[in-house]
């Protein structure tokens, strides 16, 4: 009799009811974990990433369980899209326009380095994908976590593993950025493209700080209904910061709301990372994809930087176009490092700041588009 209760309670176990699979995620997200703490790579999104994947590889079914707490947030966070639309607010609230305003030239390297978002989705396509997947994949270019969940979660309801993979590769790269970058943006540019002083930018207006989010908003519900959650959660947040009547909901929302959903956001992608499902060969695709895109991106930055670098007869510096991937602020201070590197004189951060930021409005425009024209 104590035989058969101890062989029952054994049975109940880790050991005995988990897969090879799951042990291998198990050591993911530890790998995971580590990279956040000792080598600080994007530690507010991998450390709550890392152990929903260490929690989702338990026995109990966390996530494969209905009623298991992972399967609950993501029902309620993120097959909905709540949770990207939510941190949405917070960066809005967190995000300053006027280097933009100040120069809307430079919004069109913004644009320009979406390219890799297409780029990497014609790739998936030839690799095999369906377009479903390879759209969702394609995001990863626009080096923005959020968007990219925001659009996974739409696109590959019935595939939440691949979201996992999707938005680890997402937020890996953008951890990146100081690596990945700088050797596109010199292999690409010239050293008098580099050394390029740029105009002071002129003071923007409290005025057109306010009327540009609802101007923004506006075109979108005209001109990419599809865009209007994601671009209206972020100029609501941004109005919130520039109005400067509701100072109490802009820092809750640049702080306790954008941190608390940071927290749930991280758990639950963490707890699609289930073994089984997990490992599959498309994952290693999707790694590998991801880079393309995120480099890609960035060339595509660079070069319609060169251009613009024509275009204005030498007052442009090239490298600001590699801001216009939507990694804010890193991607700006990574310009402002390369350009030091050439000149320690110049300052070029808050000029680079303009693409960085237009940069997100690209984003989550492409990301319209491909939710309006790829079936779901």
């Amino acid at each position: 009799m104590d035989g058969n209760i101890f062989q029952g309670f054994l049975d109940t176990t880790g050991l005995t009811m988990m897969l090879w699979q799951n042990w291998v995620m198990i050591g993911v997200s530890c790998i995971l974990i580590y990279l956040a703490i000792f080598k600080k790579y994007e530690p507010l999104l991998l450390i709550p990433i890392g152990f929903g994947c260490l929690l989702a590889n338990s026995s109990i079914g966390m996530m494969t369980d209905p009623h298991g707490i992972l399967k609950v947030l993501y029902d309620a966070g993120i097959s909905n899209e709540l949770f990207p639309l939510l941190i949405f607010i917070g960066l809005g609230a967190m995000t300053d326009f006027g280097p933009m305003i100040a120069n809307p030239v430079t919004s069109l390297l913004g644009a320009a380095a979406q390219l890799g978002i297409f780029g990497a989705l014609i790739l998936a396509l030839l690799l095999g994908f369906d377009l479903q997947a390879a759209a969702a994949i394609g995001i990863i270019g626009c080096a923005d976590g959020p968007t990219t969940i925001y659009v996974g979660s739409i696109l590959l309801r019935d595939r939440p593993y691949l979201l996992g993979a999707i938005a680890v590769a997402a937020y890996s790269y953008m951890a990146l950025v100081p690596l990945i970058q700088p050797p596109i943006m010199k292999a690409l540019t010239t050293k008098k493209e580099r050394t390029v002083r740029m105009e002071q930018l002129r003071e923007v207006s409290k005025l057109e700080k306010i009327l540009f989010p609802i101007s923004i908003t506006i075109a979108t519900i005209l001109l990419i209904p599809a865009a209007t959650p994601i671009i209206g959660m972020f100029m609501l947040g941004n109005l919130m910061r520039e109005s400067g009547v509701v100072e109490r909901l802009s820092k809750t929302a640049q702080n306790e709301m954008i941190n608390i959903v940071t927290i749930l956001l991280g758990v639950t992608i963490g707890g699609t990372m289930v073994g089984p499902d997990f490992l599959k060969p498309e994952v290693v695709k999707i790694i590998v994809l991801g880079l393309a895109a995120f480099m890609i991106s960035t060339a595509g930055g660079v070069l319609f930087g060169k251009v613009m670098y024509r275009v204005s007869k030498g007052k442009i510096n090239a490298l600001i176009g590699s801001a216009g991937v939507s990694a804010v602020p890193m991607a700006a201070r990574v310009v402002q490092k390369v350009v030091h590197e050439e000149d320690p004189g110049n300052f070029l951060l808050m000029h680079a700041m303009g693409p960085n930021v237009a940069g997100v409005i690209g984003s989550a425009i492409a990301a319209g588009v491909l939710i309006a024209m790829v079936p779901h």
